[in-house]
């Protein structure tokens, strides 16, 4: 069990029926599929292209993105996973996906199998040639003292694969892949909208000057230095296009703001406080864990209001918590959880909330309206039994083994 799994009431005891090599915790249509017939087919290894074709809106100024959320899993996979995976993309025909964090997890004994456990989770995409990337979670080196494979490997793994748009990030910026991608406006290369994707950490540090973070939350934060360079970068940005350029930022693990936000208050977590929190800030969605930041506010939600270009962050990280609201302008998101090898609600309805968040982005003057919706396992059929589905690992190409 993680030590993310113990706020989660009701997580301590596996769900009846559950059989699996370990137990990881516990907590919208067709037939159970697993790997589709396309995935099932290796992909080849090549290089990171180095000419990709730009994101750019489509000719009606629409663009589309799905983010996936903590598919966190070894190489053998549930198998609702991917399906769930795939009915997405073929429903939502997204023209990029963000797996956003959490994407492997701890399980795998060795080199091979971190490399099939990631293969597993790109392939949705590279099988229907969907431009996806990465950003990391706090679960994704749980493997690495077993495998050896960190962070700047994974990349390195993911960037083999032709339709990743990750690059490496900063030397000079904490964290793996912290990167912008532009997305052109539908008339020509000029800049219509920019996403922001960070690598949040994964916990924080034993101490710092000598304290411990005993009765503090122990996960990590972005740094100083990771806030500096988005508001560079937003400069940058704005100076090349002449003028403020919108976007979206994604991050594995949540801000404080959203608690501050659910609540409608820093230290009142009464039903009268959330009840004017949803009037004033227009949260829907579900909450059913508190949210776990880490025990240090970064800052970057300040950054954000000042440059006035972020109209969303959005996050994964609490499996069951799926809802988003307007805080102060700049929406914060949950994407809910993907992966049905990971902790769900109580009981039987572990499984209840898996699914994918979804963005529609429309052009409109020099400005993008944001409208974000989630689609769930429920909706496409998806067996939602609380119990685990493991199925071996798709083929790896050889060259990439």
């Amino acid at each position: 069990m993680t030590d993310h799994d113990q706020h989660l009431p009701g997580a301590d005891e596996p769900t009846p029926g559950i059989d699996r090599r370990r137990f990881i915790g516990i907590g919208g249509a067709a037939a159970a599929v697993g790997l589709g017939a396309a995935a099932m087919n290796a992909i080849p290894a090549q290089a990171q292209p180095q000419g990709a074709r730009p994101l750019s809106f489509g000719k009606d100024g629409s663009f589309t993105i799905v983010q996936f959320n903590d598919t966190q899993d070894d190489e053998q996979i549930d198998r609702r996973t991917i399906e769930l995976m795939e009915k997405t993309l073929d429903s939502v025909k997204p023209d990029l996906v963000i797996m956003n964090g959490d994407n492997i997890t701890g399980g795998c004994e060795d080199a091979l199998a971190m490399r099939q456990a990631m293969n597993n989770v790109v392939l949705p995409m590279e099988s229907r040639k969907i431009p996806w990337a990465v950003t990391f979670g706090n679960h994704d080196e749980d493997s690495t003292p077993d495998t050896g494979l960190d962070e700047p490997d994974m990349l390195a793994f993911y960037r083999s694969y032709a339709h990743n748009l990750n690059r490496p990030g900063p030397d000079d910026v904490t964290g793996t892949g912290n990167m912008n991608l532009i997305i052109n406006g539908s008339s020509g290369r000029r800049p219509a909208f920019n996403l922001f994707l960070l690598d949040s950490g994964r916990y924080a540090p034993e101490k710092i000057a000598g304290q411990d973070f005993e009765g503090y939350p122990t996960w990590d934060w972005l740094r100083m230095n990771q806030v500096h360079w988005y508001t560079e970068t937003s400069r940058r940005v704005e100076r090349e296009a002449g003028r403020t350029v919108p976007g979206l930022m994604f991050i594995h693990i949540p801000l404080w703001e959203y608690r501050f936000m659910w609540w409608g208050s820093v230290d009142g977590r009464t039903a009268a406080d959330h009840e004017r929190a949803v009037a004033r800030h227009k949260i829907i969605g579900e909450r059913n864990e508190d949210e776990c930041p880490g025990p240090i506010n970064s800052g970057m939600f300040s950054a954000i209001l000042d440059r006035g270009d972020v109209k969303g962050v959005f996050c994964g990280h609490d499996h069951v918590n799926t809802y988003v609201g307007d805080y102060y302008g700049v929406l914060l998101g949950y994407a809910g959880n993907t992966g049905f090898g990971t902790y769900g609600l109580a009981g039987a309805d572990r499984n209840r909330l898996r699914g994918a968040r979804v963005f529609t982005l429309t052009e409109q003057d020099d400005d993008v309206a944001v409208e974000t919706r989630m689609v769930w396992a429920k909706d496409f059929g998806i067996d939602l039994t609380a119990n685990d589905q493991p199925i071996p690992p798709a083929p790896l190409d050889p060259a990439r083994r």
